[in-house]
């Protein structure tokens, strides 16, 4: 039973951590329908604001949940301002341009922290189950990513600016004939995507680390849950977090971390070639 127990708080971890490193290529590409390559590098810049700013004295906590995302979040409205903003219907182009800002980053990150892998502390401490000891923040992890999903999805549903956003991409010249003006929701959505991006980095450096090419990892797993998925951005995203996350993790226990990856890329394959249009793309064509 503690097994049991402990087992299914890691099928949870899974679960989160795919949903929170997924979430922001969700509205960057299933709200934008911008082929973001450089996602990973986002991630990874996360990670990296959260350890510099708790190196130079800044609590973990602000500087995982407030740093991480603004410094991310800036980085991304540069880029959909300087870059993306010209390539928009060109996917070909975004995929090569995206691709570019990902060795960028990767080379720039090389330069300034090194090759090796950083990290910090994780907070909480850990927790007991019977005989078996686990650490806390995987809690806090599972919690991060629930109220981030809730989060999103009442900006989206309640609110002016997801109101704002959703019908932008829906039609954007309507909504500029509303008085709306796309090219700065393109921006401030581009953002938001990137925050999110960051902030999963940050709150994900303590339990990975970080170095300049931990975002190839992130990136595959990334696409494959959300194009997994399907249309409904946030339900489609959690429900393919849901099943990635217990396969791969379940897969993992009963065998190794490799063939945990291994079956959690075969179950991504299946899906796609059973539900081309991804787990909830028969029952919606848009929306949440």
């Amino acid at each position: 039973m503690d097994l049991t127990a402990l087992l299914a708080i890691q099928v949870l971890y899974a679960i989160a951590s795919l949903a929170l490193i997924s979430v922001g290529l969700a509205i960057i590409f299933g709200m934008m329908r911008v082929i973001n390559l450089a996602h990973g590098e986002f991630l990874m810049l996360g990670g990296y604001a959260a350890i510099v700013a708790t190196n130079h004295g800044i609590s973990i906590w602000i500087a995982m949940l407030v740093v991480a995302p603004i410094v991310v979040g800036i980085i991304g409205v540069v880029v959909e301002r300087t870059i993306i903003r010209f390539l928009y219907g060109r996917m070909i182009d975004t995929m090569l341009a995206t691709w570019g800002l990902s060795l960028f980053l990767v080379g720039m990150t090389t330069v300034i922290f090194g090759n090796t892998t950083v990290g910090i502390s994780a907070p909480l401490g850990s927790f007991q189950i019977g005989a078996y000891r686990s650490s806390a923040y995987t809690l806090f992890v599972i919690a991060a990513a629930v109220v981030i999903l809730a989060g999103v999805f009442a900006v989206l549903r309640w609110t002016r600016l997801g109101l704002i956003a959703r019908g932008t991409m829906q039609n954007a010249d309507m909504a500029a004939a509303l008085g709306v003006n796309p090219p700065r929701v393109y921006a401030v959505t581009f953002g938001i995507g990137a925050a999110l991006s960051g902030l999963a980095g940050g709150v994900l450096a303590p339990v990975s680390g970080v170095f300049p090419t931990i975002g190839v990892a992130y990136v595959a797993k990334s696409f494959i849950t959300v194009i997994g998925g399907g249309a409904a951005i946030l339900s489609g995203t959690a429900s393919a977090s849901a099943l990635f996350g217990s396969i791969n993790q379940v897969a993992t226990y009963v065998t190794t971390p490799v063939f945990g990856e291994v079956a959690l890329l075969a179950a991504a394959i299946i899906l796609i070639r059973l539900l081309p249009q991804g787990i909830t793309g028969r029952f919606f064509l848009g929306g949440m």
